[in-house]
């Protein structure tokens, strides 16, 4: 019996974030920040340093917050002139973003001389903060043993990249783009249920050279094992990613990236790694077939010419290879099929011994933004309702989380 799921995201619930802002030039990619999180449905309230100032106005803030902007340790406005405390006891999550090397010090040691730094200590929620200065201050001694120490008091540290800098250096201390830190500040709230897992995900479509600039290949946009990517990395996984062609961005924060455009290169990626893994979730879109007879040279049109023939060989099952495996991962496949799907996504399953398969009909989901999937394992069929790829992805992994800990 399927049963009919009614599923809410967790991860995209709104919450109410504080964004701290210190001194840098940085500052200019918090105000996307701020639309970002807006847009998402968050509530953020701005907390400025008197050197912030100098780089960003409150005013943009206040105007993309839609909130007043905090500047000073006392505000008449906040009724009981403890802007710190109450800030600090309505908050779900607080984000420093930029930091400077000053103030991710005083906040390493304690120090609560501003606003700012006040809120943290007050504070009783998590706290990241994404680091942003010149490469030789990141590389300085005391900043990596404050760094040290923010780890040890569990504040999470987001980036920095290694990037071209404002004072025209190369190197690490570039703060991360408004878009990854949003994308990323969901795992802070994110219960870790996954946490200590590895997890090797093979996402969209590969290509079978047919000559140098022709080959078969398929309309998945890699959309569904990104979205995967990201919700397994939100509840603590360490993600390793492979993949073939994709229509959209590869998130940020994943253990391991590589691409592999064919399916043999898949194939030889995915055992490469897999002994490492605790589980294995094949969401690729790897041709059946590859060409046999494959040209090394540009097949040319010409008047009178014979129609070449293209010989097909049949690609390696990657999946079927890895549940096959002596002490193989918790499996997870995908079954996009045109026609009969639940029947043939049951077939599947058990043909390849696969612990859990995602079943989902072609059109309603390949090269599109939504996904309506059943999903299927020994204990039960459970249908989910259509939604995005990020909430499909949370479903799936919620599922997941409850066959591991089922199988332990």
């Amino acid at each position: 019996m399927i049963v009919k799921l009614s599923v809410m995201n967790e991860v995209n619930v709104n919450k109410r974030i504080v964004l701290g802002i210190s001194g840098g030039i940085a500052a200019y990619k918090s105000c996307e920040l701020v639309r970002l999180l807006k847009k998402a449905g968050h509530q953020v309230n701005v907390i400025m340093t008197q050197a912030a100032t100098d780089f960003v106005s409150p005013t943009t803030f206040q105007a993309l917050s839609g909130e007043p902007v905090c500047l000073d340790t006392y505000d008449a406005s906040s009724g009981n002139g403890m802007a710190h405390i109450n800030l600090s006891r309505q908050a779900d999550v607080m984000l420093i973003a930029p930091a400077s090397a000053n103030t991710l010090a005083k906040i390493a040691h304690g120090t609560a001389d501003n606003l700012l730094t006040t809120l943290v200590a007050a504070r009783t929620c998590p706290l990241a903060v994404a680091p942003a200065m010149n490469v030789q201050m990141w590389n300085n001694p005391a900043n990596q043993r404050n760094l040290d120490l923010l780890r040890r008091d569990q504040v999470t540290i987001l980036g920095p990249v290694i990037g071209e800098q404002a004072c025209g250096e190369v190197g690490s201390g570039r703060m991360l783009e408004a878009s990854q830190l949003a994308d990323l500040l969901t795992d802070v709230w994110t219960p870790s249920l996954l946490e200590g897992k590895r997890i090797l995900i093979t996402a969209g479509a590969t290509f079978e050279a047919i000559d140098p600039v022709r080959g078969i290949t398929n309309i998945s946009s890699g959309q569904m094992g990104i979205a995967l990517a990201r919700a397994c990395r939100a509840v603590g996984a360490s993600v390793s990613f492979i993949y073939g062609q994709l229509q959209t961005e590869i998130p940020v924060g994943l253990a391991y990236r590589e691409q592999a455009s064919s399916g043999d290169a898949m194939y030889a990626a995915v055992h490469r790694l897999i002994k490492q893994q605790d589980v294995f979730i094949s969401v690729a879109a790897v041709a059946d077939y590859k060409v046999k007879n494959r040209s090394e040279q540009k097949l040319k049109k010409q008047d009178n010419q014979v129609v070449p023939m293209i010989e097909l060989t049949e690609n390696k099952d990657i999946l079927a290879s890895v549940a096959r495996l002596p002490d193989a991962p918790f499996c997870v496949g995908f079954a996009a099929e045109s026609e009969h799907v639940l029947e043939y996504a049951r077939a599947k399953r058990q043909k390849k011994g696969v612990a859990l398969m995602v079943a989902n009909q072609v059109d309603q989901a390949m090269g599109k933004s939504t996904n309506q999937v059943i999903l299927l394992d020994d204990e039960q069929e459970i249908a989910l309702p259509q939604m995005s790829k990020d909430d499909t992805a949370a479903a799936i992994v919620k599922r997941l989380v409850q066959l591991l800990h089922t199988s332990v």
